[in-house]
Formats: structure tokens, sequence, C-alpha cells
């Protein structure tokens, strides 16, 4: 057999193994190495943009949270120091009106002086006894259960001192055990009769007043206590504090109100305090942070587990096929065009990580108005706020939350079927209420933070059109993000809706920047963007012109440099009669 003929033998039986021993070998590292360098590029290159992008919304989300907890903590102690300054200011009123009452005498009857109790229990149970002093501070008129108090001299007393002293005609007083040598504290009235001075004075129990302040307070793990100046308290819990023992927390007194996290008893806690108007006293109201930031836990769960599902996946995608291909290149031994025609189609895999990076602010919206709607449910059931609700109300606060639900699942599913070309699932809708849903809540509320006006010119008689409502939602969000973003400063969004030639029209213009001609030829392109680093994938526009060509649409574009930009999503109307053909 000739060496030609031993040779045309052996590749007649190896056809895939032409090359010599050390030179198969030597292929086959070198694949080795670029399958694991082009996987490992292709990981950096996902996971960076999306992890980087989801620590900072992470932060802002968590801070704009705690920010929320504090601010409905301070406004419960704003709501309980006004509830508790009313109080106190109706017990001024209740022993002023005494004075004016038909049967007062500057020497009252003991009768006088029962009903004068009588009368004070009747507004409320927290009065202990009345008593009427003359100018020199001896009590000659008493009511109550200490009759041994009828006749004492108050005159060196700090509250009957105060009293006399002070511009103000009442005065209300520390608790303290005075003459009883039992906790109570005073609020003295002031009149002048025949020009001498008199004064009303009347006792109030701690533990009514202590209950009366438990009756207001509302909140999970809330409670609420009352402190004078010198740091004692006037008012706490038994299982808290000792009344009239030192508080572990005290505010500053220069500061009328705030909130801060502390520190009491090894336990972390959020307090509210404020001062009230009535008495130098502060109220203080105390939550642990596991509870004051429930919210902000859970919903920093959902953003990890949903975020580390999304990379995971995608990670996991582009690591397989990737491999896939370049193990398809390495086996068919293809030539070098071939093997670079392979891996440009494997970099397409890259952009998956590229629209991730985006999914992270997204998903966002979602989960805010989730957060914001169960906010108001909860609003709804706490009777401090008064909120008037019906089933119904509660039925659309739920089905706001459904809504958001299925965006954020619309979102996920958009990223995981990316690499893949499925129909959209088309179903009858009016673009008027897909376009409203994208707006209203959350994104106005946005807009109107960052004084950019929202116009709306919707035609009301639109004709409901076959599209698929999460993915040209996600085109509407797209347009309008990108409104937002070309407005510095304060300006106008303008959504206009309307349908002509068989066509439906949806503008959403803004009189922002606008873009030159050499931008405007580039718009359209993967993964060009205008905006800053790490705040633009540059696919926005790329993946919502493929989604509305997919439904049969187009998108025009508009712009005066300096003046302001229009997209126009032009959706036909006779797609619902294609697609019904289709089906049938």
């Amino acid at each position: 057999m000739t060496q030609a003929a031993e040779n045309h033998e052996i590749n007649a039986e190896h056809p895939k193994r032409s090359a010599p021993p050390g030179v198969r070998a030597r292929t086959a590292e070198y694949f080795s190495r670029l399958r694991l360098r082009v996987k490992l590029g292709f990981l950096a290159v996902f996971l960076i943009p999306p992890i980087a992008l989801f620590a900072y919304f992470h932060f802002q989300f968590n801070s704009t949270l705690k920010e929320s907890g504090k601010l409905h903590l301070a406004s419960l102690a704003e709501s309980q120091k006004n509830t508790i300054d009313l109080f106190l200011q109706e017990r001024v009123v209740n022993i002023f009106s005494l004075f004016h009452s038909v049967e007062f005498d500057v020497n009252p009857s003991q009768d006088a002086m029962d009903r004068y109790l009588q009368t004070l229990r009747q507004t409320s149970d927290a009065f202990i006894d009345v008593g009427f002093c003359d100018s020199q501070g001896t009590q000659i008129g008493y009511a109550g259960p200490f009759t041994n108090l009828l006749g004492k001299d108050y005159g060196s007393e700090d509250w009957f001192v105060a009293v006399m002293e002070q511009d103000e005609d009442y005065y209300i007083s520390d608790i303290y055990l005075g003459f009883r040598n039992d906790p109570h504290f005073t609020i003295a009235v002031k009149q002048r009769i025949d020009a001498k001075p008199y004064v009303m004075r009347a006792t109030l129990d701690p533990d009514k007043f202590y209950m009366f302040l438990r009756s207001i307070g509302r909140g999970k793990g809330v409670d609420s206590a009352l402190i004078n100046k010198e740091g004692r308290y006037q008012v706490v819990d038994p299982d808290r504090g000792e009344l009239l023992g030192d508080s572990e927390y005290m505010p500053p007194e220069s500061e009328g109100y705030g909130v801060e996290e502390t520190r009491i008893n090894a336990n972390s806690i959020l307090a509210a305090y404020v001062w009230l108007e009535e008495t130098p006293w502060v109220l203080v109201i105390r939550q642990p942070l596991s509870v004051a930031y429930a919210q902000m836990y859970r919903t920093r769960k959902i953003m990890i587990a949903t975020t580390v599902l999304i990379i995971v996946g995608a990670a996991i995608s582009i690591w397989i096929i990737t491999d896939r291909l370049l193990r398809r290149a390495q086996a068919t031994a293809r030539s070098r065009e071939e093997l670079q025609s392979q891996l440009v189609h494997a970099s397409k895999l890259a952009s998956l990580g590229e629209l991730a990076a985006g999914i992270a602010h997204e998903i966002n919206n979602p989960l805010a108005i989730i957060a914001a709607t169960t906010g108001v449910v909860r609003d709804m059931f706490d009777p401090e706020f008064n909120v008037q609700w019906t089933p119904e109300t509660i039925k659309e606060e739920l089905a706001n939350i459904d809504t958001a639900v299925f965006k954020a699942r619309g979102i996920t599913q958009t990223l995981l079927k990316f690499s893949r070309k499925d129909p959209p699932r088309l179903v009858p809708v009016n673009v008027n209420k897909i376009l409203e849903q994208v707006v209203a809540g959350l994104k106005e509320h946005e807009f109107e933070l960052s004084d950019i006006e929202l116009v709306r010119d919707y035609d009301p008689n639109l004709p409901d059109i076959m599209l698929d409502p999460d993915q040209i939602g996600q085109v509407f969000l797209n347009l309008i993000n990108n409104a937002g973003d070309a407005i510095e400063g304060s300006g106008t969004i303008t959504l206009t809706t309307h349908h002509d030639d068989g066509f439906v029209r949806v503008t959403v213009g803004d009189n922002g920047v606008g873009m030159t001609p050499e931008i405007m030829e580039k718009i359209f392109s993967p993964f060009y963007t205008t905006k800053e680093v790490g705040k633009g994938t540059g696919l926005g526009l790329s993946v919502s012109s493929s989604i509305v060509e997919a439904m049969g649409g187009r998108i025009e574009a508009q712009s005066v440099h300096g003046a302001g930009s229009s997209f126009t999503v032009v959706l036909p109307l006779a797609e619902s009669e294609h697609v019904e053909n289709g089906s049938s």
C-alpha cells in the first residue's frame, strides 16, 4: 500500500482527525482557554452593571423606607401631642368655668365645693379633688378625699407661686407628692375678683392620665411617655419605667420635635419626640427598629431574591449557551471566519446582561406601588387616621397591588424570554387605559417632585386594538422615562392619543433639550445612549422599536435641538382582524 493510499484510508476512518496529534492538543488547549476567557468575560460584563445598580437602588430604597418609618412615627407623635394639649386645655377650661357658675362665691360652702367636684368629674374622671385659695394661698374651700387639706397654706408651693407671678392665668405643675404624699399634678387657674386674685386649683390622677395616653396610642410595638425638663417620668408604662424615675432617654430641649435612632437598655429603637405647648413636658414615642422598619426588611428580601434569581438565571444561560457554541466551533474545526461569526452571534447574549442592568430600576416601580398601596390599606384600618373605607375601596387597592405584581412578573419574563423570539400575547386593550396605568400614581408623583407637568390629551373614542398589555406598557414607560430625562429643571410632558387612517397613534412629547440630526440617526441602534455612564443601557428605544414592530406598528421620532422631542407609537387598527383570521 502506498503512503498516499494509507493516508486516505486513515482519513476515511477518522474524518475529524486530519490534524496531527500535537496540533490537535494545542487546538484543544487553545479552545479550552478561549471558552473560559469568553465565558468569564461575558459574565463580568453581565454581572458588574446590575450588581452596581442594585447596590445603588437598594441603598436609595432603604433610605426612602427608613424615612417613611420616621415620618410615620413623627406624625403619630404630633397627633398625640395635639390630643394631650387639647386634653389639658379642656381641663383648664373646666376649672375656669367654676368661677363663672351661678353659685360661685368667694366664701364657698361645702355643698358648693362638692358640686364643683361633681361637675369636674362629669367632664373627666381624672380629677381627684378641687380647692379654692385666697390671695395668700390659704385653701378656704375644698372637696375631695383628703379633707385634712382644708385650711392648708399653699402660699409657698411652687405651683401657687408660679400662677401668681406669671402673666398667664393658669399653671400646670409637674407630678409631685405634696401634702398628701401621693403622686398627682395640679392645674391652678387665677381670677381677679374685686381687684384681689383668687386661685381655683384641681389635682389630677397620673394613672388616669396614663390610661388616657394609652387610649390614644396607636401602632404595633409603640409606647408613649411624658418626661419633664429634669428628665423624670411624668407618665410612663410601668413595664418601661417608674413614675418620677429618671428616663434613660432625654431629647434636646432646644429642638421642638425630632426623630432619631437610639439604643436604650441594649435595644435598638426609633424614638420620636415633641414638646408640649401647655406644660414643659416632652412626649416621647418609642418603637423597636425591627417593627418600625419591618416593611423595609420585607421589601429588601424581595428585591434581593428577585435580583439573585434574574442574575443566576441569566448567568447560567450565558454560560451554557456560550459553552455550547464554542464547543461546536471546536468540534467542527471551522475556519477563522466561521468561528468569528459564531462569536459575534454569541456576543449578542451580552446584551442580556445590559438589559438586566435596567431591570433592577424598572422592577422598583411595581415594588414601590405595592409598598405604598399596602401602607394605604394599613392606614384604612388605623382608627387614628379616621379614613373612611368600604369593601369597594379595599378591592380597588388590592387591584392596584395585583396590577403591580403582574407588571413585575412581566418585567422578569421579558428578561428571561430575551433570547427567544416568542410572539406577543395579543389581547383587546384600550391604549388610553394602558397609558394611564403607566403614569398614574408613582410615576406622576415622581414628576411632581421634579417640577414636571404631565398633560393628558386622550382621544375618548379610541377603539380597542390587539396588543400585549405588558409589552406596550413597557414601551410607553421607556418613552416617558426618556422624556423626563430630557427635561432639565421644570418642563412639560404631553401624552396624546388619537386614531385616523386605520391607525392608533400615541405621542409622548417633551420640551426638553432635544436632539441633533446626528443623534437622531443613532437613537434606535442597540447600546447607543446619550445618558451618562451607568444611567442608561442604550436598549430602551431599540427594544421598544422591536416590540412595536412585532405588533405590526412602528415608532416615529421628531426632535428640534434645544426645543424638545416627540415619539409617536403608530399601531394598526386592522391588526385585530389579522389576529382573528390567523387564529381561526
